[in-house]
């Protein structure tokens, strides 16, 4: 699969120039690891790549935490800086160099990094909820990652472990993440809407 799909990101960049191509998929489904993949294909087959990580674009704990509004909640309408992700990504469009703003969760701000975007070149978006209407018209191809919950929920077991132990990571997930994740499901049906589904039931 993952050689089909760099050669429709590949054909896509041949017939554009620069390409936008997002990798949706729920918390623990595998979107950055087959991400990296699909970047060392490119490479390999001659196609620039810039990877980004829609987490990378996050407002900072006063904004996307409200206490007066319930966790998932909070997740599903205040994680995001979707704006300015737009104008990241049409920058990145127009070719050359451009300077981003990235989170750094661990001082809870943020740092700029450069990016090059040349005439033969895919942008890879990795990350959740990414074809919510907020981010319509981004993207030239969309692959969704379908993956179980309860699979997905024993990947992030282990993943996750600067939440804290099973049972904290286990109520962050079903009072953040879980309730954000099956709205986001049910209102969009990524696993229909997406150019390709890789599924695993």
């Amino acid at each position: 699969m993952t050689h089909e799909i760099i050669d429709k990101i590949s054909g896509i960049v041949t017939g554009k120039g620069i390409g936008v191509v997002g990798i949706d998929g729920l918390g623990g489904a595998g979107k950055s690891t087959i991400s990296e993949s699909i970047c060392a294909g490119l490479e390999k087959a001659g196609v620039h790549t810039v990877l980004l990580h829609i987490d990378d674009f996050i407002h900072t704990r006063a904004v996307r935490y409200d206490s007066s509004r319930p966790d998932w909640q909070c997740y599903y309408d205040l994680q995001w800086r979707y704006d300015y992700f737009r104008e990241c990504v049409a920058k990145l469009r127009k070719g050359g160099e451009t300077e981003i703003e990235l989170y750094d969760k661990d001082n809870d701000t943020y740092y700029t990094q450069k990016y090059t975007a040349d005439s033969r070149t895919a942008v890879i978006v990795e990350g959740i909820f990414l074809q919510r209407k907020e981010l319509e018209g981004i993207f030239d191809c969309m692959i969704y990652m379908d993956i179980p919950e309860d699979v997905r929920l024993q990947r992030v077991l282990l993943r996750d472990t600067y939440i804290g132990n099973e049972n904290e990571i286990r109520a962050k997930y079903e009072n953040r993440y879980f309730p954000a994740e099956r709205r986001y499901f049910s209102r969009y049906r990524p696993d229909m809407s997406a150019d390709i589904c890789i599924g695993e039931k």
